[in-house]
């Protein structure tokens, strides 16, 4: 199932589906035409590591939808198709996903300079574009009325609930390494600012090409005085950033440091050359090592898209998956279906609807449909606000340390896309 190229894949009921679902019985409805879902895949570029685990949870997703019953009576049915992590691809995937397949609504990229690349295009055919992304772009009001984000909290928010721990609990004098694009320059931003404002700050930014395949030339720029490493790095080189780091420091003294699980998504924290990370802490999306307290719900989730206490692949455990990300892809179809019912959607002509809809929603509770946890949704916005979680390394495992109140991400809204046309 994942390497189904580039065609429509209909899921049904999964044979052995931990979830136990029954028999599809879909309800009378105006067509019996499938509801067609397109999903912007980063299959291929430096996005590919995410984009083949966000194909594997769409998949769960979907079969998990299709078993109970569709939408408004309909199957369902995804259309992928690869944008190759890049945003002029990603305008053409949009735009081929729209036209040529159909679809009635799109959803699933993750990188912020394909998204904002895209996002454009999707106004313009005024198609609903549903991203899985982290970056500001959505609240910050660089996209549109037609562009979403539901499914997963963004930087700003994310960095503004922690950095009181990250002050309170590591040090004041942090340096920062991050990516040099969108992503990158959010966490820049408000990470500083939320450091300030704790009476902290950031005494050095280095900024590095997220296609950058080797980091020992960067590291001699971390001031000796640094109290607090912050790092958070993208792309297929992850691993080889963070091995250099620690063979940058040896076993000499060093700064505490805090990272973002995005330096080490996908990567087994027990891989030779990581032993130096023992003690540090991550940020975490949803906790990638199975807490003790994990509700039943997450273990429904973790079976649906195969996906093992560690957050390794049930048939690979050398397969490690985006954890802390690719619940976004989740949680996001669940809004989809939530929005198209509110809507009595049935058809292209109800894709307005389908927006007003969702932007009059207001919370999302946890449970099976949203697994990472409760969030509120600001419909002005466009964007979900929910929990983050610090984690701490111990044995090659995350431990979960603190967890943020879901208000301690909030922020002054800086748009009202309810106020735009369409």
């Amino acid at each position: 199932m994942t390497h189904l190229p580039r065609r429509s894949v209909l899921a049904g009921l999964a044979a052995g589906s931990a979830l136990a679902l029954s028999p599809i019985r879909f309800a009378s409805a105006q067509t019996s035409a499938p509801v067609k879902l397109g999903f912007q895949l980063h299959r291929t570029g430096i996005g590919a590591g995410y984009g083949r685990w966000y194909e594997r949870v769409a998949l769960g997703a979907l079969a998990r939808v299709n078993a109970e019953g569709g939408i408004n009576g309909r199957p369902v049915e995804i259309v992928f198709e690869d944008d190759g992590t890049d945003p002029k691809r990603g305008a053409e995937v949009v735009e081929k996903l729209t036209t040529r397949h159909g679809c009635d609504m799109i959803f699933g990229p993750l990188f912020s300079h394909v998204v904002i690349g895209s996002a454009p295009r999707a106004a313009e055919l005024k198609v609903p574009y549903l991203v899985c992304s982290e970056g500001y772009h959505v609240a910050a009001g660089m996209t549109n009325r037609w562009t979403l984000q539901p499914g997963i909290t963004d930087v700003r928010a994310q960095v503004s609930a922690m950095a009181p721990w990250v002050t309170q609990n590591l040090g004041k004098k942090v340096t920062m390494v991050f990516p040099d694009y969108a992503f990158g320059h959010d966490h820049r931003d408000f990470f500083s600012e939320a450091v300030a404002a704790q009476g902290g700050e950031v005494i050095a930014k280095i900024a590095i090409p997220p296609t950058e395949t080797s980091f020992t030339r960067y590291f001699p720029q971390i001031p000796t005085d640094t109290d607090v490493l912050y790092h958070v790095m993208v792309g297929p080189s992850v691993l080889t950033f963070v091995k250099e780091l620690g063979e940058f420091y040896g076993s000499g003294a060093r700064p505490q440091i805090f990272g973002f699980i995005d330096s080490l998504e996908g990567v087994d924290l027990a891989s030779p050359g990581l032993d130096f990370l023992n003690g540090s802490h991550f940020w975490e999306g949803q906790c990638r090592n199975k807490q003790p307290d994990a509700p039943d719900y997450e273990t429904a989730y973790r079976a649906a898209v195969g996906v093992d206490d560690n957050g390794a692949s049930l048939s690979d455990a050398r397969d490690v998956s985006t954890y802390s990300h690719m619940f976004s892809v989740w949680e996001t179809l669940s809004v989809i279906k939530k929005g198209m019912e509110a809507s009595g959607y049935q058809s292209t002509a109800d894709r307005q609807k389908f927006v007003e809809a969702v932007e009059a929603m207001t919370t999302f509770e946890a449970g099976l449909d949203h697994v990472q946890g409760a969030k509120t949704f600001n419909g002005k916005t466009h964007q979900a606000f929910g929990q983050q979680f610090i984690s701490r390394v111990e044995g090659g495992k995350l431990i979960r340390v603190h967890t943020t109140e879901l208000e301690d991400g909030l922020y002054p809204d800086e748009v009202d896309y309810t106020a735009q046309s369409f």
